[in-house]
């Protein structure tokens, strides 16, 4: 099942370091599964015993498999972080989340017993560890070698790696989820952007992956479904696993043109799709695209309160009013818990242009997802801050967001996206997509529709 993603010239080779670059050993690898868990985060509890022993995570194959039900419904919160009990956490928050409570006096953190419910199927376990021992980084960082489906470094030496961690993480191979995204105005006010994606790695097209899949992570189509003066919109991406040789493939069909064009902003720092300018191309999933702009920093690993099995913002019961308020979602559907994180610092490069001159990334251990991340403007100064409201769909062995929000400081609005309670439709794993579902022609014929 090995698949070779991408391969380097050697004198690309020779302009790294191979103490940075390098695979690990077989005896390092052999921790996984034993002092690490299968996908490489510590086995071990915490110290104080807050953050429990990983033992194997939440899994009930079969059950719930599209819009799992909340399997800790009877869980109170052991206590709730608020701007006046703030000092006493600060050590375990981000300077953004510090920054949320100091703006607004509505925002508060219930903060939950931790369960450590992640956990992937066996077969993707065996994958990260072959991964483990081949997987490299070539052309500076910024493509894979001899990397299978996902998460190319479980035991990662650098902050590139963590963050290929993340890029790469595994998402079930292919699902196609109806969700909604909402921008809200400062006074809470929101009109809901509903939209149908489909998202595949190329190992799970009709016939697997084929030559025409060189160089490619993955593939995206987004379709906006409302409102009315959006419908017929349509994104079609070919991820380029390194899109320094060859930029990200991007097409749009835009109704009111009625043709599709290539579309070379849907990259860094490009405005998202229908996001009313609350977040760039490269923030859609917390992180996303080449990674070539910035220096990526390992601080460390800290502990630290994200969002976790998020389950509440599932419910059916619940519009997406009573969810959506000013500056920020409606706590009381919200659930926090401790958790170690891996800390990598982006900061841009010399010479290079971005919007966000800094990002802290805080990446939980037991799923390779960015929990939180923090992005700083030009001037150095806080802006936007960024979470990922986790959940575990058990029925799969697959964790995931409920939601993700980008929260900006300077004019108090935000966006969300994830949220289904409204749709009929959610998520669907049990699907085998073709390759032509994401050619220009099949672009075409949805704009038309």
């Amino acid at each position: 099942m090995r698949k070779t993603l991408l391969t380097a010239g050697v004198m690309a080779l020779s302009l790294v370091s191979a103490s940075v670059y390098a695979a690990v050993s077989e005896q390092e690898a052999a921790r996984l599964g034993n002092d690490l868990t299968p996908i490489g985060a510590e086995r071990a509890g915490s110290a104080d015993g807050r953050i429990p022993e990983w033992t194997g995570g939440l899994s009930r194959p079969g059950e719930d498999v599209n819009r799992p039900r909340n399997p800790f419904a009877d869980d109170e919160p052991l206590y709730t972080i608020t701007r006046d009990n703030l000092d006493e956490h600060r050590d375990r928050l981000s300077p953004g989340q510090i920054a949320l409570f100091e703006r607004y006096d509505t925002f508060y953190m219930p903060v939950y017993e931790t369960r450590r419910t992640s956990t992937y199927p066996q077969e993707i376990f065996d994958i990260i560890k072959r991964n483990a021992t081949r997987s490299e980084l070539v052309q500076g960082g910024n493509g894979l070698e001899n990397f299978e489906v996902a998460i190319p470094f479980p035991i990662p030496e650098n902050g590139l790696e963590v963050i290929w961690n993340h890029l790469a993480r595994y998402r079930g191979g292919a699902v196609e989820r109806t969700v909604a995204q909402i921008p809200v105005q400062s006074n809470g006010r929101f009109e809901a952007v509903r939209l149908r994606e489909l998202l595949v790695w190329p190992e799970y097209l009709e016939g697997g992956r084929d030559a025409n899949d060189d160089n490619v992570l993955f593939y995206f189509l987004q379709q906006v479904l409302a409102p009315g003066r959006l419908t017929g919109t349509v994104l079609l991406v070919h991820d380029t696993i390194d899109q320094v040789r060859e930029g990200r493939r991007a097409w749009i069909y835009n109704a009111g043109q009625r043709r599709v064009r290539r579309a070379p902003n849907v990259a860094y720092d490009g405005p998202g799709t229908a996001a009313d300018g609350l977040r760039t191309s490269d923030q859609l999933d917390m992180f996303n695209g080449a990674p070539d702009k910035y220096n990526w920093e390992l601080v460390g690993k800290k502990e630290m309160y994200i969002p976790y099995n998020n389950y509440k913002l599932l419910n059916t019961d619940l519009s997406y009013s009573d969810i959506i308020m000013p500056g920020h979602e409606n706590p009381e559907y919200t659930r926090y818990e401790l958790h170690r994180v891996w800390h990598v610092e982006a900061t841009l490069k010399e010479g290079e242009r971005m919007i966000y001159s800094r990002r802290s990334f805080f990446i939980d251990e037991d799923t390779w997802t960015a929990s939180v991340i923090d992005q700083y403007d030009g001037r150095g100064d806080l802006w936007r801050i960024s979470q990922a409201y986790h959940i575990q769909f058990y029925g799969n062995d697959l964790p995931w967001m409920a939601m993700e929000s980008v929260y900006d400081l300077n004019n108090g609005r935000y966006i969300t996206l994830g949220l289904a309670n409204e749709e009929s439709q959610y998520m669907n794993f049990d699907i085998t997509p073709r390759r032509s579902d994401f050619s220009t022609n099949a672009l075409r014929r949805m704009g038309i529709r």
